[in-house]
This record gives C-alpha cells, sequence and structure tokens, in this order.
C-alpha cells in the first residue's frame, strides 16, 4: 500500500485546510518544492498535490509550482487535482510531466467528460469522490449530492479511470482517524484501485487500513498528521509498504 503526501497549494504555499473551508486554513510553508523535497527524501513514491485556488477559480492558478515540484522530481509519479474541468488544462499537465490528473466536481456534474478523457488519456484520468454518509459532496464540499458514492465508482469504472480517490469529508483534516469501512465497502465493490483520503492521524490508521489493503485500497493520502508530527511519514511509509 503507497502512503501518499499531501501538498495542498494556496497563494502559492503550503496549506492545509479544515473540511474543505477556504477560510480555515493552516500554512505550513513558503515553499512547497522544498516540502515535497522532505517527503522524497523519507521515501515517498507519489506525491498528492491540490491546487486550492484552482478549485475554486474552476482553472489552474498555481501551475508554476506544480511544474517546478514535476520538474525536480522526475522520477516520482505526480497526481493532481483541483480546478482540471477542460481537456487543455489536463494536456497541460501531462505535457509537464504529471502522471495522474483528478477529476473531482466536473465528474459529477457531467460525467460524460469523464469517458471522454478516459479515452483519450487512458491510465492518466482519475476520479475523485468526496462523501458523507454515501452520498457525493460538489462544489467544495458545500453541496450533497443525491448521487449514491458506490453506484457513481461502478459507473467511472466502466468508463476506464485509473482509479477513484474516496475522500470521507466528515474527516478531512479534523484529526478523527479514517473511515476504515466506508474505504473498504467502496474498494469490495469495484475493481480498480481506491485511495483513501481523510482523517488518517497517526500509525494505527496505517494498521487499520493495511488489514484492508487487499480488498482493493492501493493507497491513502495523510497531508495534517505528517504536517502536525502526529505521524512520522518515514515510519508510516515502511509499514504501508508491508501491507499488500
Amino acid at each position: 500500500m503507497l502512503l501518499i503526501p499531501a501538498i495542498d497549494l494556496k497563494d502559492g504555499k503550503c496549506v492545509r485546510l479544515r473540511q474543505g473551508r477556504m477560510e480555515d486554513d493552516t500554512v505550513f510553508s513558503d515553499d512547497p518544492v522544498a516540502v515535497a523535497r522532505r517527503w522524497v527524501e523519507a521515501g515517498a513514491k507519489r506525491i498528492h498535490l491540490v491546487d486550492l485556488d484552482g478549485a475554486f477559480a474552476g482553472k489552474p492558478v498555481n501551475a508554476d509550482i506544480i511544474k517546478a515540484i514535476v520538474t525536480a522530481f522526475p522520477h516520482v509519479p505526480v497526481q493532481i487535482g483541483g480546478g482540471i474541468r477542460d481537456e487543455e488544462t489536463i494536456q497541460g499537465y501531462l505535457d509537464a510531466g504529471v502522471e495522474y490528473v483528478i477529476i473531482g466536481t466536473k465528474a459529477v456534474n457531467e460525467p460524460h467528460f469523464v469517458s471522454n478523457m478516459a479515452l483519450e488519456y487512458p491510465r492518466h484520468i482519475i476520479v475523485g469522490l468526496d462523501a458523507k454518509d454515501g452520498k457525493v459532496a460538489i462544489d467544495g464540499w458545500s453541496k450533497l449530492s443525491k448521487h449514491d458514492v458506490i453506484d457513481l465508482a461502478k459507473h467511472f469504472e466502466a468508463d476506464g479511470v485509473e482509479a477513484i480517490i474516496y475522500t470521507d469529508i466528515a474527516r478531512d483534516g479534523m484529526m478523527q482517524g479514517v473511515n476504515v469501512e466506508a474505504t473498504a465497502r467502496l474498494a469490495r465493490a469495484i475493481t480498480i484501485p481506491v485511495i483513501a483520503s481523510g482523517g488518517i492521524t497517526n500509525i494505527n490508521d496505517i494498521h487499520a487500513l493495511g488489514k484492508v489493503a487487499h480488498e482493493g485500497i492501493m493507497g491513502a493520502i495523510t497531508g495534517r498528521a505528517i504536517y502536525e508530527g502526529t505521524l512520522d511519514f518515514a515510519e508510516a511509509e515502511g509499514i504501508a509498504g508491508s501491507y499488500l
């Protein structure tokens, strides 16, 4: 199982939000490239980037920083989300060296866009599904849709996406532990890999996810815990890698 460090970008800085609220942010560094270097040197085999400004603007805002990170660590695959709403953006990120692009709100609102992009860019498209109580949230978590997360995941699986990132938005950034049961339930329902996100707090969460990794959980994204020090990334990455 991969442990994937998250670098959330706002105003050119590395920040973390609580439950997706832009006004409730904590700045961890003014140098996102240095942050990426820290995690790569600690053993990260993939990096998760989010253009928070882009997510709210509906278009890339921190593209220069994202390109700088990709250029600095060409051997480490990067996945990027936030503000990816058209093919031009996807093509631009892939041309810059990004390995995976994550489609979120646009996937829910216009699912045909995902099917077209998965066909055009096979093995590069990931769908991010953010859910609360089994229902998918959209528009920066400000709205709950009527869509069931498992039903949508099955739809995108049929479209040929590479993986699903599943975020329990009730727990993201709250340091309350990962929702293992809901993540495993989704992984069992589909055959493409699931990447867990939201709520990882300490080493116990890594073990809990690792024990069900064989259900189809290929990785877990961690953010606030590794910045606030409740989770040692190098130690946790080693433990995660022992689970298949």
